[in-house]
């Protein structure tokens, strides 16, 4: 085959027979899903795709998007960046995003915000209720120390340079990876304050649904969780749906669930008062 592969030509005639393969873990084009809510039609679809193992992804949603995130399998790690789409030096504060809400643990209601004091998204719904945003993801030097291998290209990819890669996809840089939260891995933080993990393997089809409360860039590593206790690298796929959805209502509970969070989604609508 490789022989055969350095003739051009072959080489083109077997890249075209490969038109039409299914793999697990692949966007769909056009999305299509048949498990959409009942209120959602397929043409409001924006984005279908199953991210593997070891995997990233990366896409640009409007304001009122859903992203509906499933650990298919009960061993996905979604550690997730957020940008503010028109002006990407605004981007998830996972500090403020802690200390505003009073609370350190994500769950439905909760809010994910911008260092400029806006929500950049909101979770809707919440089946999993084990996610971090104190420990970040992993490195190649963290890599290389657990598994022997940290390289990009290699075996055990990391989460940090697979955001490179979706991070550059939308002409971002090193400097813009910032700290991230992750879905689906969780930590608890003991009285003695000790760290202790949350990783699984869980039932499969746990699931989270955010909605985008600005335009947003969102950029997805699906790599083992840094403090995954395991000796062998391990994660499974993570599929991630969106679709068209509403701009937040004045009246929307979750808006109004706290004076903080309600000063948060007030900052979004001064933003888009422009």
């Amino acid at each position: 085959m490789t022989e055969a592969l350095a003739n051009p030509l072959a080489a083109r005639d077997h890249a075209r027979a490969m038109a039409g393969t299914v793999v697990e873990a692949m966007p769909v084009l056009p999305p299509v899903a048949d498990d959409l809510p009942a209120d959602v039609s397929v043409g409001d679809l924006v984005w279908e795709e199953t991210i593997a193992a070891g995997g990233y992804a990366a896409r640009r949603l409007k304001r009122g998007s859903r992203l509906r995130l499933i650990d298919l399998k009960g061993d996905a790690c979604a550690s997730m960046l957020l940008f503010n789409a028109e002006m990407p030096t605004e981007r998830l504060n996972v500090a403020d995003t802690v200390k505003v809400q009073w609370n350190a643990y994500l769950g439905a209601g909760k809010l994910l915000l911008s260092d400029m004091g806006r929500v950049l998204m909101s979770v809707l719904e919440d089946t999993a209720e084990t996610h971090d945003c104190f420990c970040g993801t992993s490195n190649a030097a963290t890599n290389a120390a657990k598994y022997g291998n940290g390289a990009n290209s290699g075996p055990t990819p990391n989460g940090r340079d697979r955001f490179l890669l979706g991070a550059a996809k939308h002409g971002l840089q090193r400097r813009d990876v910032h700290p991230c939260v992750t879905l689906f891995k969780g930590v608890k933080i003991e009285q003695d304050g000790a760290i202790t993990p949350q990783i699984g393997p869980f039932a499969p089809g746990r699931r989270v649904l955010l909605r985008a409360e600005m335009d947003v860039i969102v950029v997805i590593a699906n790599c083992p969780h840094v403090l995954d206790p395991r000796e062998e690298w391990t994660v499974t796929p993570l599929r991630a749906t969106a679709w068209r959805g509403a701009i937040t209502p004045l009246d929307d509970p979750i808006r109004n669930a706290t004076p903080e969070g309600q000063r948060a989604f007030e900052n979004v609508e001064d933003y888009f008062r422009r």
